[in-house]
């Protein structure tokens, strides 16, 4: 046990070095919606989840999880996000023996189309205008040995408002250890890493007088405006989880810690439970952003229940509530079918 305190001091003092930080560089990147956590377990469990990915939902907290898995897995999650936003998620995964095992995976984030304003028709001009982000990911895992796993989720990102829109390709790298050690296991990843987005189309067409402090120019040439370019969300993850019970009364008791290091805001702490009875049902909770300022996140909690189907076919259904602070909460489901 003492070995397994000093390892968890050492990840968390390597991996949170300044959470005396003041710049906290919020709002600096683009495709934010990246870091929408997708999945209820990993929610549950306060987003301690590095180090516990076993499952398809791996494929966004640690590709190097997906290698775990025993047989095919595809889930569909939906989360009632703040403001009235809706993010979905959905993937699939195929173990293909030897050969490591192979996944895909979409995100969407959506909203209702919203009325069109300007500086002289602020009530509106009767158009209407949309807004949205994707991504459309490939992932491989593959167990280099017996207890050390790596994965790389390969994606495309698109945002998009209106008649403009940004795109950009990036990686997520993860590796899982099991050090067979008092079911210690040790999870990294970095998401997120990739080209700089910018956003371009014919909305940012302009008409404008090229010079005016001469009399007599032609006031509508054609113009483009040319926006920033914005780095991607870049994340690393390292976490530690130990199974407590091992099985112990036909039960699971895994504990989690993650240690995060974002690009565009101050380093924080997951930590996060889960409880699973016969595997069959779990109950899970967790906190979030410990140790980041002005954080609204927080508490979260919820579960599951997987029942077997058609052999080894299962279903799972997850459940998770997360606090959200002066923006209330998020509610996120997730169905999982395993074949």
């Amino acid at each position: 046990m003492k070995k397994s305190l000093i390892i968890v001091m050492i990840l968390l003092l390597a991996a949170v070095p300044v959470f005396g930080q003041k710049v906290t560089k919020a709002g600096t990147t683009a495709a934010s919606f990246l870091n929408i956590d997708a999945g209820a377990r990993g929610v549950g469990m306060g987003s301690a989840f590095v180090s516990v990915a076993d499952d398809i939902s791996s494929m966004y907290w640690n590709p190097a999880g997906l290698a775990r898995m025993k047989q095919g897995e595809a889930t569909f999650s939906n989360t009632r996000w703040i403001a009235d936003i809706a993010y979905n998620y959905a993937g699939v995964a195929v173990p293909l023996g030897q050969f490591g095992t192979l996944g895909a995976n979409a995100a969407f984030l959506t909203m209702d189309d919203m009325l069109r304003t300007t500086v002289s028709d602020p009530e509106g001009t009767g158009e209407t205008f949309s807004a949205g982000s994707y991504a459309f990911g490939l992932t491989y895992a593959r167990n280099l040995t017996d207890r050390f796993s790596i994965g790389f989720n390969f994606k495309y990102v698109q945002e998009r408002i209106w008649h403009t829109s940004a795109t950009g390709m990036a990686v997520d790298i993860g590796t899982l250890f099991d050090t067979q050690f008092q079911g210690m296991k040790i999870g990294m990843s970095i998401s997120n890493y990739g080209t700089k987005m910018r956003m371009s189309g014919r909305d940012l067409l302009v008409q404008t007088d090229v010079d005016p402090s001469i009399a007599g120019n032609n006031p509508s040439i054609n113009a483009n405006l040319q926006t920033d370019k914005y780095d991607m969300p870049l994340l690393f993850r390292v976490g530690v989880s130990v199974d407590v019970l091992k099985g112990l009364y036909n039960s699971n008791l895994i504990i989690a810690l993650d240690a995060l290091h974002p690009n565009d805001d101050v380093e924080s702490v997951n930590a996060g439970l889960e409880y699973t009875f016969n595997r069959m049902v779990s109950l899970r909770v967790g906190y979030k952003s410990l140790f980041a300022r002005d954080s609204e996140e927080g508490l979260s909690f919820g579960g599951g229940l997987t029942t077997k189907v058609f052999g080894r076919a299962a279903i799972r259904l997850d459940y998770a509530w997360g606090d959200f602070g002066i923006l209330n909460d998020i509610q996120k489901f997730s169905l999982g079918l395993s074949f």
